[in-house]
């Protein structure tokens, strides 16, 4: 074993293979959880396959110790395995370094591993891969990972057929006769606890007797993939807690990282910290949050580390920043350029519109602009990107045609710029807000069966489960039916479009034509997710001749399932031919068209209809 220690925690690490077995602090012997194996106790994992092969599942064990640094207040120890080449086809081919980090009078440690494709390694996907922390089980009952998102959890018992109820989504089941009697009746479901990249930070469980916490401090989502609108799992029951890199959660196989046949690659993946606090009082135990939180913004500030002894892992003066102001040009909303307030802008090895949200072999880096467009992208590794963005209130993806070039120690200015979203017309009718959710539209009251009472009064209400039959039970006989200018989103809309009694269902959206301009409308369709969905639009009558759009087998997001609303982004442009519309009444038909699969359905972020393009419109200006 390896044992590090700096008066207030200490580590046990087995030797060579770098697994956790225990934390040592504020007078409990171990943190961890006893009646687990030490093998399953703290440990990097990962989930992995050859192309075409069967999922494998692959807890990284190391071969090699060694210490990296022991000076200066701290020490770095790292647990290294390296690929056999004999072993071809059957081993996981990726050399990986496990780092602990412990510094001097700090309550807590960091954690991180590199990851690397040796010289002549085969083809192989990567689908997961995380450090995952199993605490104790007969102390830590309590988890938080947002201010209104906290409570008691219940016990790894609980989840056993003989204490709950197995639905029809796997990971969810049905507390029928857990240990503590205040959740019976309630459904648990670790996706309930999901969190986006940007909006995560600091999640963790508090324990009773002694009260501490154990926090997860993530400084920068760097190397996480899917960027900033990536959703991630945080806790669940166990208890455990989670530090996710890379996964295919609310995306699915269309984020898994596809390696060639002998192409190199290496990524750093962390540090992040491991925060623990306690107190002596259980009425401050809520102060153990807000101090989290207090440093979850001081490893931020402190971002990169300067401790780190990897030259793989770059300082802040090996970095570089970018700036900027970008615009948004609407002819149809404003004669001048809007400035892009609370737009995400970011840099990422993806060269396609949109790509950020797949992309998972390099690392990305973003920041938020203010209420006049400004923004600046710290603490960027020196490299080539493509600059992207999103802006609330406007459909699309940004992509900027020029590719930017971030060095060392400098600041690349990138002036003004303009994203123009897609539009061929003026806006004939609109139902949403362009935000890549489905916030704006009805979420319905979960069914007293199945309920999850954090979410009840909740602005996440949509974390419930089986919200998908709520469909059918407001809707028993028809479907729904949306008049423009009558009813409204938040109230008449269901936020997911998913079968009716297992059946296919078929939306209507009523709207007026004073009258009908010659040649060819668009139809703008912005989905915040999709999973196995059949998708068919028609116009003023369900035969095919009317059919305007049709795609099938739409996503693998799993979104409805695991009670989110949004996954990734879609936006289809719609040609709509004038001959399809009448003076008058007119109907859009929205099909979800496979029958028979409960969890099947699609997220509609924003739909609008333009009509054709009258003449051209003087150009904006940014003076």
């Amino acid at each position: 074993m390896v044992i590090l220690n700096n008066g207030l925690v200490q580590l046990t690490i087995t030797n060579p293979g770098g697994l956790l077995t225990g934390i040592k602090y504020g007078g409990m012997d171990n943190l961890l959880d006893l009646k687990s194996s030490e093998s399953t106790r703290g440990y990097w994992d990962i989930n992995w396959n050859l192309p075409g092969g069967q999922g494998r599942y692959q807890l990284l064990k190391a071969t090699d110790y060694s210490v990296i640094n022991s000076s200066d207040g701290c020490i770095e120890v790292s647990f290294k395995s390296t690929w056999d080449q004999s072993a071809r086809g059957t081993r996981l081919p990726l050399n990986v370094d496990k780092r602990f980090i412990l510094r001097s009078d700090v309550s807590g440690f960091h954690c991180y591993a590199i990851y690397e494709r040796p010289t002549g390694s085969p083809a192989f996907d990567l689908v997961q891969t995380r450090m995952v922390f199993k605490l104790r089980r007969d102390k830590f009952h309590y988890m938080a990972i947002t201010d209104e998102k906290q409570r008691i959890m219940p016990m790894p018992e609980d989840i056993l057929p003989d204490r709950s109820e197995e639905l029809i989504v796997s990971e969810s089941v049905l507390l029928t006769n857990p240990i503590n009697p205040d959740l019976k009746g309630e459904v648990d479901d670790k996706y309930q606890y999901s969190m986006d990249n940007k909006d995560g930070g600091v999640h963790g469980w508090i324990s009773s007797g002694p009260i501490i916490r154990f926090w997860i401090i993530f400084p920068s989502n760097e190397a996480r993939n899917g960027g900033p609108t990536k959703q991630n799992l945080t806790v669940h029951t166990g208890p455990a807690c989670l530090a996710m890199f890379h996964g295919t959660h609310y995306i699915g196989e269309d984020i898994v990282a596809h390696f060639s046949e002998g192409e190199a690659w290496r990524k750093v993946f962390g540090p992040f910290f491991v925060y623990l606090n306690s107190t002596p009082n259980v009425s401050n135990a809520y102060d153990l949050w807000i101090d989290a939180k207090k440093q979850r913004l001081l490893q931020e500030k402190s971002w990169p580390y300067n401790f780190v002894s990897s030259p793989y892992f770059l300082t802040a003066n090996e970095r570089g920043s970018a700036s900027g102001r970008l615009f948004v040009q609407d002819r149809y909303i404003s004669e001048a350029l809007i400035p892009a307030k609370n737009a995400y802008v970011g840099l990422s090895a993806a060269r396609n519109e949109g790509a950020w949200e797949v992309e998972s072999k390099g690392y990305q880096f973003w920041g938020q602009t203010d209420s006049n467009g400004s923004f600046t992208i710290n603490n960027v590794i020196p490299g080539v990107y493509g600059l992207h963005g999103w802006v609330p209130g406007f459909i699309g993806n940004y992509l900027d045609k020029a590719l930017v070039t971030i060095s060392a120690a400098s600041q690349t200015q990138l002036g003004n710029l303009i994203y123009v979203p897609q539009r061929d017309g003026p806006t004939v009718w609109e139902i949403g807000f362009p935000d890549r959710t489905t916030i704006g539209f009805y979420v319905p009251d979960v069914n007293p069966l199945y309920v999850n009472k954090l979410f009840i009064n909740s602005p996440e209400k949509y974390r419930q489960y089986g919200l998908w039959d709520r469909y059918t039970d407001i809707h028993p006989e028809l479907d729904q039916v949306f008049t423009v200018g009558v009813n409204d989103p938040k109230r008449d809309w269901f936020f997911a479009h998913t079968d009716r009694l297992y059946l296919p269902s078929t939306w209507r959206v009523k709207f007026k034509l004073d009258s009908v301009t010659t040649g060819t409308y668009k139809l703008r369709l912005a989905t915040a997710s999709a999973n196995r969905t059949d998708l068919q639009v028609h116009v003023n009558n369900l035969d095919e001749g009317h059919l305007v759009f049709q795609v099938l087998n739409l996503g693998m997001d799993n979104t409805v399932c695991r009670h989110g609303i949004h996954g990734l982004y879609r936006l289809f442009n719609i040609n709509v031919s004038s001959s399809f519309l009448v003076k008058g009444d007119n109907i859009l038909f929205l099909t979800q068209a496979r029958g028979g699969d409960p969890l099947c359905g699609i997220l509609y972020d924003y739909i609008r209809l333009e009509a054709p393009a009258p003449t051209k419109i003087s150009e904006p200006s940014t003076d």
